[in-house]
C-alpha cells in the first residue's frame, strides 16, 4: 500500500502530468460556476432538446445496427464452415478504416441525384433523367447507417473473442440434452457473451457522441455540432463549455457501463479454456446466405467507399497537388511527434509503475483520456491555454492558437492506446529479468535503457503505428486546435466537402484509409493469435 512517506520526485513529476492532463476537464466542470448567460436559456427553449433527442435516437438506432451486423457476423465465423470464411475473418474489420465522415461524404455523393446510384439506376431501367430512386441520405437515418456500417467491427471483434472463449463442452452439452444448434447458439451463446456485447456497444455510443464531421455534414443537431455552433457562431466559449459539461457526463456515464461489463467478461471467461468447437460444414444455398450475410457490412462499409474515392480521385487532373502535400506534410508531422510523445510517456509511466513503485491508479486515470470526445478536449485545453495566456499577458509568447494545444490532445486522446500495448509487452517481460540487471549493478536508469527498450522494440513499434494511425483520423480536435493555416489531410477533406469538392477529397481521403489499415493488421494478427 503507498504510503505518504513514500512520496519522491517520480510520485511529483506523474502528478504533474495527470494535473496537466485533467486540468482541460476541470475548465469544463467549472464552467457552471460562471452562471447562466442568454445565450444558454436561449439553447435551453429552442434547440437544446433536439440536441438530447437526435443524440439519444443516434445512440439507440446505431447500437441496433452493430449489435444485428457485428454478433451476427462473429456468430457465422465462430461456428460455421462456409464460402469465404477465412477472407471474412479479417475482411470483416476493415471498415474500422474508415472514418464515419468519410463514408458520409461518400454516402452524400454517391446518392445525390445526380450521383452513381441514381445514375446506374436511371441507365439501368431507362428511366427520365428527372427520375430519383433512391433519397436523400443526408437525414438521421442515414447518420445511423453510416455509423452502423463503419462502427459494427467494434462489436464483432469483443463479440467473436467472447465466443471463442467459450468452452465446447458448453455447446455440446446442450446439444446432448436434445437442444437444437440454432437454440443453443441464440438462448446459450448470446447470453454468455451478453458483456461482451454491452462492452462494444458503450464504446460505439462514445464513438458515435463523439462525431462531428458526420452530424455535421448531414445537418443533424447533436450535441457536438451545437457546441460548435455556440463557439464558433455565437463566440460563447462558456456556453460551450457548459454543454460539453452535459456530454461530458453522458460520456463518462456510459465509460462506467463499458468498464462494468469488461469486468464481467474476465469474470465469466476467468477459467475457459480455448473454444475446441467444430464449426458446422454449411452447404449450398446456406452457405451462400452466410456470405452474403458476411459481404454486406464489408462491402458498404469499406469496399464502395474505397471504390468511389478511387473513382473520383481518377477524374481529378492533379492529385500531387501541393494543397494535399502541404496537408499531408502537416499530419505526418505533427501525428508522428504526438505518437512519439505518446509512447515515451506510456514508457515512462509503465516503467515507474513495475520499478519505482507508482501506483497503477495513475496510469488507468491518464488512460481514461480516450473516453474524451476531441470536441471537447478541444474546448478544454483552449480554455485552459486562454488562461495561461492571461496570466502571461506581459510577455510577448502566446500558446493560444499555436500546435502545442493540438499534440497536446492527441496525447490525451491516445495515451490508452499506446499504454494497453506496453502494458500488455511488458507483462512479457518476467521480473527476474530485472532482478537480475540489478543484480548484475545495473542501475533504474540502465534497466531501461539496456534491458527494458531492447525488449520492448516490437511493442513500442506497434503502439507508435497504432497512435499515429489513430491521430491522422482524428478530426474534431484537429479542426478547433490546429494553428492558423496548418491543414492536415482530415482537415482538409472536412473543408473540401464543406465546399462540395468531392472529387478533389477523394485522394487526401484515401490516403487516411491507407493509414487506417495499419491497426487493422494488428488487431487481426490478435485475434488470429487468439484463435489459434
Amino acid at each position: 500500500m503507498f504510503k505518504f512517506k513514500d512520496l519522491n520526485i517520480w510520485h511529483v513529476l506523474i502528478l504533474i502530468i495527470c494535473s496537466i492532463f485533467f486540468i482541460p476537464l476541470i475548465f469544463i466542470g467549472g464552467s457552471i460556476l460562471f452562471g447562466i448567460n442568454e445565450n444558454f436559456y436561449h439553447l435551453y427553449e429552442n434547440l437544446l432538446l433536439d440536441y438530447a433527442l437526435n443524440s439519444l435516437y443516434l445512440v439507440l438506432g446505431v447500437s441496433c445496427l452493430v449489435t444485428i451486423l457485428g454478433v451476427s457476423t462473429a456468430l457465422l465465423v465462430t461456428y460455421f464452415d462456409f464460402f469465404g470464411k477465412k477472407f471474412f475473418q479479417w475482411a470483416l474489420i476493415l471498415p474500422l478504416a474508415v472514418p464515419p465522415y468519410l463514408l458520409a461524404y461518400v454516402f452524400t455523393e454517391f446518392f445525390d441525384f445526380s450521383g452513381t446510384a441514381n445514375v446506374f439506376a436511371r441507365n439501368i431501367f431507362d428511366l427520365k433523367n428527372d427520375v430519383v430512386i433512391f433519397p436523400n441520405i443526408r437525414t438521421i437515418t442515414g447518420a445511423i447507417i453510416v455509423f452502423g456500417f463503419t462502427l459494427y467491427p467494434y462489436v464483432y471483434m469483443i463479440s467473436r473473442v467472447a465466443l471463442m472463449n467459450i468452452p465446447a463442452s458448453v455447446i455440446e452439452a446442450s446439444i446432448l440434452l436434445g437442444r437444437n444448434k440454432i437454440f443453443t447458439f441464440f438462448n446459450l451463446s448470446i447470453p454468455l457473451i451478453r458483456p461482451a456485447i454491452i462492452a462494444g456497444l458503450a464504446l460505439v455510443a462514445m464513438e458515435t457522441l463523439s462525431d462531428f464531421g458526420a452530424v455535421e455534414h448531414f445537418a443533424v443537431p447533436t450535441f457536438t455540432t451545437g457546441i460548435f455552433r455556440t463557439w464558433t457562431g455565437l463566440y460563447d466559449l462558456t456556453t460551450a463549455l457548459q454543454l460539453s459539461t452535459m456530454l461530458l457526463l453522458l460520456v463518462f456515464i456510459i465509460l462506467a457501463i463499458e468498464r462494468n461489463s469488461r469486468n464481467k467478461i474476465r469474470y465469466a471467461n476467468s477459467n475457459y479454456e480455448n473454444n475446441a468447437y467444430k464449426p458446422i460444414q454449411l452447404k449450398t444455398y446456406k452457405s451462400s446466405i452466410a456470405f452474403i450475410i458476411c459481404l454486406l457490412p464489408v462491402f458498404i462499409g469499406f469496399i464502395l467507399p474505397v471504390l468511389e474515392l478511387i473513382n473520383w480521385a481518377t477524374q481529378i487532373d492533379n492529385i500531387f497537388s501541393n494543397r494535399v502535400f502541404s496537408a499531408a506534410w502537416n499530419t505526418l508531422n505533427v501525428a508522428s511527434l504526438a505518437a512519439f510523445l505518446t509512447c515515451l510517456l506510456a514508457l515512462f509511466i509503465n516503467f515507474s509503475v513495475r520499478s519505482l513503485k507508482i501506483p497503477q491508479v495513475f496510469n488507468d486515470l491518464l488512460s481514461l483520456g480516450y473516453a474524451v470526445p476531441g470536441l471537447i478536449l478541444a474546448v478544454g485545453i483552449t480554455q485552459m491555454f486562454t488562461s495561461i495566456d492571461f496570466w502571461i499577458a506581459n510577455s510577448n509568447f502566446f500558446i493560444t492558437g499555436s500546435i502545442i494545444g493540438l499534440i497536446l490532445a492527441y496525447i490525451i486522446k491516445s495515451y490508452a492506446i499506446s499504454n494497453n500495448v506496453l502494458n500488455s509487452s511488458y507483462a512479457g517481460i518476467p521480473k527476474s529479468v530485472d532482478e537480475s540487471a540489478q543484480t548484475l549493478g545495473a542501475n533504474k536508469s540502465r534497466l531501461l535503457q539496456e534491458v527494458h527498450i531492447p525488449l520492448l522494440n516490437t511493442g513500442l513499434l506497434t503502439a507508435f503505428l497504432l497512435v499515429l494511425a489513430e491521430l491522422i483520423k482524428e478530426l474534431p480536435a484537429t479542426l478547433i486546435l490546429r494553428p492558423f493555416n496548418f491543414d492536415t489531410l482530415s482537415v482538409s477533406v472536412y473543408l473540401l466537402a464543406s465546399e462540395e469538392r468531392m472529387f478533389q477529397a477523394a485522394f487526401p481521403g484515401l490516403v487516411i484509409i491507407g493509414f487506417g489499415l495499419i491497426p487493422i493488421y494488428f488487431l487481426n494478427k490478435l485475434i488470429l493469435n487468439k484463435n489459434n
